[in-house]
């Protein structure tokens, strides 16, 4: 039988676009089909902050951060939890990915062009014990030019093989059905799309204008997950999390739709930890909105006072920027989807950072002299936008001024303005001395103690309600959805399985739809900076798999 490829892609995000990459250095004949248009090439990566997972890298060494890949790994499985006995896949998958973090990783990507901010930065401190949930060390390490930056590479790979004639893009192909013709699942069914023009994140049309079949040796599926749609988020929604929000924004487009995970479980795929996923806490709604219901994660330092919808202080260790799951399963069980920082601008200008590429145009222009503005500027120009036209942002010189704004932006005014302001006076009591017995002033300090935090992410302590600070801030946090964490199991070459535990010959799967390897590799929670390197590591290990299996 002859086939129109070798293998064909089913999804232009990085995962796709790394397992293409390997292929065509393997010189094997490539389909890529994506239901989007050309210009959303590089799928979610292109809008993110750019943040990779390395472990003693020389940006850790040079800031005197010492890591290692014990270190690491204890972290990783610490944090993933895994306890079920369909966790024996995603087990080993962390270990190759701590392996491949500790090793190769930055090499490789340096090869290629990619470069680092030097600031190392400490996502997901965890809080507890040693063997409990967060890095140890800083991590996250920013790619300069950010996600734009991190795709570029693969794209270049992915073109050069167009060039070469070995790889086909199609876009505005939408898959329907897997199936076979000869034992393995060889043919791809699916609709083709009206051709469209809006700009990279937008919704396209839906209109159909053809269909299209076309056979490989080999399927990789590199779709991505659920975020972009809430109906499937709220139906995936795990018990141990309370109560799925009302009301969430989008921290994806709508085209996130989980739709491929069920024509590939139709097919015979197993797909496991559904109940698993990584929403963000911090989510505020874009004022300039690309797609629809379009939210923005705010990465915050860790002195704001953190406050649920009825203006209680949240419990230890729940800080910011300290543990995003166990926040978010403390905020559902109060019986309310929303929550507030409150805090002032001199800690808005040197500790809010904005997930995105569009939100940081010094690093993602990689931009010497614009990086070195927003260290100097009093408030970055993205946050100012933000307090300026931001729905979910109040400003005020006042505490009581703030709270009457708080109370207008929600259904029921619930913050009481005394309460608040004794809660206030009490923590900015605690900034006399240097010593606390409150562990958020702790934390604070203990933060500083790292050259990066002291530098660019950690503002002095100091009276929250000091004028000098002033104004004073209050932001509302909304739930935004974001990463699915459970996902296809696929075995250490990417083969996913079936319900049996054997291979679906001819299928494979990468990136987000896979868990990021294994069917969730990051187990019920994840140490950030690990989503993009997952996309890459399971995509290039589905590339080399499928090239050597079609070879």
């Amino acid at each position: 039988m002859a086939h129109d490829a070798d293998v064909i892609v089913i999804g232009a995000g990085l995962a796709g676009l790394a397992a293409t990459a390997e292929l065509v250095d393997a010189g094997r004949k490539v389909i890529l089909l994506d239901q989007e248009p050309e210009q959303s090439m590089g799928g979610q990566a292109f809008w993110s902050f750019g943040g990779l997972f390395f472990v003693d890298s020389p940006e850790q060494r040079r800031l005197r951060i010492k890591d290692s890949h014990a270190l690491a790994l204890q972290d990783w499985m610490g944090t993933a939890g895994f306890d079920r006995p369909e966790d024996h896949w995603p087990r080993k998958w962390a270990e190759a990915y701590v392996d491949f973090a500790a090793g190769e990783k930055r090499a490789w990507l340096h090869r290629q062009g990619v470069r680092f901010f030097p600031v190392v930065g400490w996502a997901e401190r965890g809080g507890y014990d040693a063997n409990g949930h967060g890095n140890s060390v800083p991590r996250f390490h920013i790619t300069w030019g950010t996600g734009p930056g991190l795709v570029e590479p693969f794209v270049r790979r992915v073109r050069a093989g167009v060039a070469r004639g070995l790889v086909e893009l199609r876009f505005r192909h939408r898959v329907t059905g897997l199936s076979r013709s000869a034992g393995a699942v060889d043919t791809v069914t699916g609709e083709v799309l009206e051709a469209s023009d809006v700009q990279r994140g937008r919704a396209s049309s839906r209109e159909v204008t053809g269909a299209f079949e076309l056979t490989a040796q080999a399927v990789i599926v590199t779709s991505g997950g659920i975020g972009g749609n809430h109906d499937l988020v709220r139906a995936n929604w795990p018990e141990r999390l309370g109560t799925a929000p009302e009301k969430m924004i989008s921290g994806v487009p709508a085209h996130v739709d989980g739709r491929m995970l069920a024509i590939a479980e139709g097919a015979g795929a197993r797909l496991i930890n559904r109940d698993r996923m990584w929403h963000y806490t911090e989510g505020i709604q874009n004022w300039n909105p690309i797609w629809h219901n379009h939210g923005i994660r705010v990465l915050p330092g860790p002195s704001s006072l953190w406050f649920d919808a009825r203006g209680n202080r949240l419990p230890v260790p729940l800080f910011p920027g300290f543990d995003t799951l166990g926040t978010l399963e403390h905020i559902m069980k109060t019986g309310y989807d929303y929550t507030w920082f409150v805090l002032d601008q001199k800690i808005i200008g040197k500790e809010f950072a904005l997930s995105g590429s569009e939100q940081n145009p010094d690093l993602t222009g990689k931009s010497i002299k614009d990086v070195i503005g927003r260290a100097r500027a009093e408030v970055p120009g993205p946050v100012k936008a933000f307090m300026d036209h931001g729905v979910d942002f109040v400003v005020e010189k006042d505490l009581g001024a703030l709270v009457r704004g708080m109370n207008a932006l929600t259904k029921e005014p619930l913050i009481d303005e005394a309460a608040l302001r004794r809660e206030i006076v009490a923590r900015d009591r605690e900034i006399a001395n240097p010593f606390t017995k409150d562990l958020q002033v702790t934390a604070m300090r203990g933060a500083r103690r790292f050259l990066g935090d002291k530098l660019i992410r950690t503002a002095a302590p100091h009276r929250i309600l000091d004028p000098k600070a002033g104004p004073l801030i209050a932001v509302r946090l909304n739930i935004l959805t974001r990463k699915t964490l459970g996902g296809l199991e696929t075995d250490l070459s990417s083969r996913v399985l079936t319900e049996g535990g054997s291979p679906l010959e001819g299928v494979y799967a990468a990136g987000e739809a896979a868990g990021f390897g294994g069917g969730g590799v990051h187990g019920y929670r994840s140490l950030e900076g690990t989503f993009l390197g997952g996309c890459l590591f399971s995509g290039r290990t589905a590339g080399r798999a499928a090239a050597k299996a079609v070879g």
